[in-house]
């Protein structure tokens, strides 16, 4: 990304931020608001004279989504770096702005200062997450650890997850195949299985009913 003053694109039908971002880019060195939309539509007409390096845009738009506008946006211009900015932080919504190729998500309200360091991480970084949104994303890719399980054997489990191979995770577990093996053979007793996909496929199950 450049190192010079960074063009910033910004889209948001609501009146209050319509006014708050010019205040914010006042106040800013390095970044400079070249487009102030209040809908999707109105933001592509504008892109191509614009050529924003980074782009703010809500979710919630009139006529269409900002989610869909990422998408819209990276074909226009693949290396565009979108930041998402909503009220909203269900995971799905979050997962889906990521999936589509957005670099960041701030949850509002937000304020100078919060922008700012969004901004510079992308910059310099690559991405940017409000802090809740982070804590948010641990948490729904953090293993569960199933109670019917040893903590040993949740380990494995872990790792079997991963793709590992009886001989990977017996060398990080600093244990003999054999033993893993012996494990293994309680986790499929336990979820009535008899191979491994089918054990992934249990555990999925047993994730998504917990």
């Amino acid at each position: 990304m450049k190192t010079t003053m960074l063009k910033v694109m910004a889209i948001d039908s609501d009146p209050r931020f319509q006014e708050a971002y010019p205040y914010f880019f006042s106040t800013y060195r390095d970044y400079h608001l070249a487009g102030m939309y209040s809908s999707l539509e109105e933001a592509l007409e504008g892109y191509d004279s614009i050529r924003p390096d980074i782009v703010l845009s809500e979710i919630q738009l009139p006529y269409r989504s900002g989610i869909e506008g990422i998408a819209e946006i990276r074909k226009k211009d693949p290396q565009a770096h979108v930041i998402m900015v909503s009220d909203q932080n269900a995971f799905d919504t979050i997962k889906s702005c990521f999936k589509l190729g957005a670099s960041g998500y701030l949850t509002k309200p937000i304020d100078k200062h919060r922008l700012l360091e969004a901004l510079e991480s992308v910059r310099y970084e690559g991405a940017a997450l409000s802090s809740d949104i982070a804590r948010k994303v641990i948490a729904m890719f953090r293993r569960k650890q199933f109670k019917c399980f040893s903590q040993r054997e949740n380990e494995i489990i872990e790792y079997l997850s991963q793709g590992a191979t009886y001989k990977m995770i017996a060398e990080r577990l600093f244990v003999t195949p054999s033993t893993i093996n012996f494990h293994i053979q309680n986790i499929y007793l336990k979820l009535d299985v008899n191979s491994k996909s089918e054990a992934l496929q249990k555990l999925r199950q047993m994730e998504l009913a917990s």
